[in-house]
C-alpha cells in the first residue's frame, strides 16, 4: 500500500474533525462522512439511529465481515443556566474536567443558531481566586463565559440558549511536517478517515475482497451503545476501528497499529486477534498487541445486543486519550494496511 494513503487519511481526518459532532449530534457529520464514501463509489445510508453504513462489496456474502468505528465525540450539554448569565454543563460521554478546562466552545442552540464561548474554573483569575490552585475540577466547578454581553440568566436566555442545548469543543487539529496529527477526538475520527482510506485503496487498486465487508460509522458509541445494532444479513464478524492505547505498561507507539488482545469487557476472540497478528507480519505493518486496562468497544456492545459474531479491536496507537491526543501517519497506514491483508 502506497505511502500517500497515510497523507489521505491525515486530510481527511482533520475534515472530519472539523465538523462537531459530540454524542447526540451528529447529523452534519454523518452526512459529511456518507458524501465522503459515495465520491469513492460506493453505496452509503443513514440508518434510524443516525449511523453511516457502507457496502464496500466483496466475493463471500456468508462470512462477511463489518468494521466499526464511530464519529460521535466527547463534549457536553447545558445544564443550566446559571444567575451570572454563565452555563453549567454536563459532559457527554468520558469528557475530563481537567482536560476541558480553558477550551473555546460553541453552544449550539435548537433555534437560535450558535454562541462562542470558553470553558473557565469559577472565578478563574488567579490573582483573584486565592485557592485556585488547590481546588479540584470538576463539572459543578466549571462553567463556560459566553462571548455575549450577559450578566444574568435572562440575558442568557434572550439569546435562545437554554438547558439541552449542545456545546462542542474545538478540536484545535495540527498536523506536523514530521506527520504527527495532534487533536481532540482523534478517537475516533482519525479511524472513520482510516476506513476511507480504505476504501480508497479498493478503488485505486481495482481490489474485490475476499470476504463482504460492510463499514458502520457508528454515533452514541462514548455512551456505551454504538454498535448495538444494524448488523448486516451474512456478517460473522465485527471488527472495532478506534484508537489504540499508548501508554505506561503498554508496548503500543503512535506510529504503529495496535491489536488489542483484552480490554474491561474481556479478551477478544482468539482466532481474530492470532488472524490479526499473521496480517500484520504479511503485510509488515508495524504492531504492537496489547492488554488495555480501561477500554470498551463498539463490537462489545454489538456482542451484548445478541449477534453471533466474532470480534475484534485494531487502531493506530493515540496518546492521551480523551484530552488533547496525538498520533501518526504511520500508524494510521500501518492500521489500514493491516485492514487490507486481514480480510483479503
Amino acid at each position: 500500500m502506497k505511502a500517500s494513503y497515510g497523507d489521505f487519511i491525515l486530510k481527511k481526518a482533520a475534515e472530519i474533525l472539523a465538523e462537531p459532532s459530540p454524542t447526540g449530534y451528529t447529523d452534519k457529520c454523518a452526512k459529511l462522512v456518507m458524501k465522503e464514501f459515495e465520491k469513492l463509489g460506493f453505496k452509503a445510508w443513514q440508518t434510524v439511529k443516525g449511523g453511516v453504513m457502507v457496502d464496500l462489496g466483496g466475493k463471500d456474502k456468508k462470512n462477511g465481515i463489518m468494521l466499526a468505528a464511530h464519529m460521535d465525540t466527547l463534549g457536553g450539554m447545558v445544564a443550566e443556566v446559571k444567575g451570572n448569565g454563565r452555563l453549567r454543563l454536563t459532559p457527554l460521554g468520558g469528557m475530563n474536567a481537567n482536560n476541558a478546562e480553558t477550551e473555546n466552545v460553541r453552544v449550539i442552540t435548537k433555534f437560535d443558531g450558535e454562541y462562542e464561548g470558553t470553558l473557565q474554573l469559577n472565578n478563574a483569575s488567579i490573582h483573584v481566586n486565592g485557592d485556585y490552585n488547590d481546588i479540584k475540577r470538576s463539572w459543578d466547578k466549571m462553567e463556560v463565559v459566553l462571548d455575549e454581553i450577559v450578566e444574568k440568566a435572562d440575558d442568557t436566555k434572550k439569546l435562545g440558549i437554554e438547558v439541552g442545548d449542545i456545546v462542542a469543543f474545538n478540536p484545535r487539529t495540527v498536523i506536523t511536517k514530521k506527520g504527527y496529527i495532534k487533536s481532540r477526538f482523534l478517537d475516533d475520527k482519525l479511524s472513520v478517515a482510516i476506513l476511507l482510506g480504505y476504501a480508497k485503496y479498493l478503488k485505486d487498486e481495482k481490489k474485490t475482497p475476499k470476504r463482504h465487508v460492510y463499514v458502520h460509522i457508528t454515533v452514541y458509541e462514548e455512551v456505551g451503545h454504538g454498535g448495538s445494532a444494524s448488523v448486516p444479513e451474512g456478517v460473522t464478524e465485527v471488527m472495532s476501528v478506534d484508537m489504540g492505547c499508548v501508554g505506561d505498561g503498554l508496548k503500543c507507539t503512535e506510529r504503529q497499529v495496535s491489536i488489542c488482545a483484552k480490554d474491561s469487557g474481556g479478551p477478544y476472540a482468539y482466532d481474530v486477534v492470532k488472524g490479526l497478528i499473521e496480517a500484520a507480519k504479511k503485510a509488515k505493518a508495524d504492531y504492537a498487541v496489547d492488554v488495555y486496562p480501561h477500554y470498551g468497544s463498539d463490537v462489545e456492545a454489538t456482542l451484548r445486543a445478541g449477534y453471533d459474531v466474532k470480534h475484534g479491536l485494531i487502531g493506530a496507537g493515540v496518546y492521551a486519550s480523551h484530552g488533547y491526543e496525538r498520533s501518526h501517519k504511520d500508524g494510521a497506514l500501518a492500521t489500514c494496511k493491516l485492514i487490507a491483508e486481514y480480510i483479503g
